[in-house]
């Protein structure tokens, strides 16, 4: 007598048969397959769209920013820039924009009363009108320095120095440089010069007329055509000091970004690591599901094989009932995943990102799993033999 063929709609409906009969261990098993999937899609997920956030202010801010600082003397002493570096520069013609501040060495506090040394790290900077349209930046509060205010002792805070200071509202005044100056602005983060979040900004002749400024850029902001950048970075030493071009440095704010970007990518390398750990516990799990339902479904296994199901038909009926198992997990997991992932870059203000291939990946790798910790109980059922099968009731 021959046995009767199972189409796939009977291989389904007899594997999920036996998962339907022991619901509480099929819930336990296919959880740890959903946390292991679950972590590696969030770990990929949130990395995705970590980058995509960096990508995207990085189109805001732009990539074409180019940032010149003194270096050091032949003798090892801080070098300066000429102060008519900022006007050499602006006559390169692919350079767009070009703006600077100024160390001034004065101290910024909240009041006459505080000890001369609590400065909170702060600098007090001369910069330009110039100077936010060229890095980026903007102003939460107030008003940026223009040619009502950048005469007079007026001064802008980065965000990081208006929360040290404890100042929020413009009109206030800050005793800065042995004086008062005037709050009429804060800035909010500005990204591609983070040095500026800690620093008391004030107009460049305010700080030759209240603070001995000598007039020194220390720093210059240059933005150049995309195109050009590479070119415009070439001259640039020679061009903002002819006399000591070697005593200039050049650095590009967003390559730093990049460089954050690749450090957190080493990371989620690692994290990764670890979900694949997570889910190879979790196939560990189905494997041994599986052993003991072998072990429990004897009985049925000899009455099937009495009626004249072939060892072939039983293994796939254990195969496929691994295979669905790991399944259920494997879609439970990839919508976790996807929710932790949905949910972080919400609270981040991020775009969420979750590649397909991450999600297929997730889904593929369970029924891998699935596969192969099926496999061996389904050996081992369709090795038993009617009457030993029986013979275990």
């Amino acid at each position: 007598m021959r046995a009767a063929r199972l189409g796939p709609a009977d291989v389904v409906r007899l594997g999920g048969t036996g998962l339907r009969t022991r619901p509480l261990r099929v819930f336990l098993s296919a959880l740890g397959i959903a946390i292991g999937v679950a972590a590696m899609i969030a770990v990929v997920g949130i990395s995705g769209s970590g980058q995509a956030e960096v990508d995207r202010r990085l189109d805001a801010l732009g990539t074409n920013l180019l940032r010149i600082a003194p270096g050091e003397t032949a003798g090892g002493e801080k070098a300066k820039l000429p102060p008519k570096s900022v006007a050499m520069i602006d006559r390169v013609p692919p350079v767009q924009q070009v703006a600077a501040t100024g160390a001034t060495g004065a101290k910024v506090y909240r009041n006459e009363r505080i000890a001369a040394g609590r400065t909170g790290s702060l600098d007090v900077l001369a910069a330009g009108s110039d100077l936010l349209p060229a890095v980026g930046g903007h102003v939460r509060k107030g008003r940026w320095l223009d040619s009502a205010t950048e005469r007079y002792p007026a001064v802008v805070l980065g965000a990081t120095a208006a929360q040290r200071l404890d100042l929020y509202t413009p009109g206030t005044r800050v005793w800065l440089g042995d004086r008062w100056f005037s709050l009429v602005g804060i800035l909010d983060p500005v990204p591609l010069a983070p040095e500026l979040d800690s620093a008391a900004l004030v107009g460049w002749p305010a700080a030759r007329t209240y603070l001995r400024f000598d007039g020194h850029p220390s720093k210059v902001y240059v933005r150049a055509e995309d195109s050009q950048v590479a070119s415009v970075r070439a001259v640039l030493p020679a061009t903002a000091n002819p006399a000591s071009p070697g005593e200039v440095q050049i650095s590009r704010p967003s390559d730093a970004l990049a460089a954050r970007e690749a450090t957190q990518s080493a990371l989620t390398g690692l994290l990764l690591g670890l979900g694949g750990v997570a889910l190879l516990v979790g196939g560990v799990g189905v494997g041994n599901t599986m052993v003991i339902s072998v072990l429990e479904r004897r009985p049925e296994i000899g009455l099937r094989r009495a009626l004249g199901a072939t060892r072939g038909q039983i293994r796939t009926q254990f195969v496929t009932e691994s295979l669905l198992l790991s399944l259920i997990g494997g879609l439970a997991g990839t919508v976790l995943g996807t929710l932790i992932t949905a949910g972080y870059a919400l609270s981040r203000d991020w775009p969420t990102v979750v590649p397909v291939w991450a999600s297929a990946a997730g889904v593929g790798s369970t029924l891998v799993i699935g596969m192969i910790a099926g496999l061996y109980p389904a050996v081992r059922a369709s090795r038993l033999s009617p009457t030993e099968a029986l013979a275990g009731t």
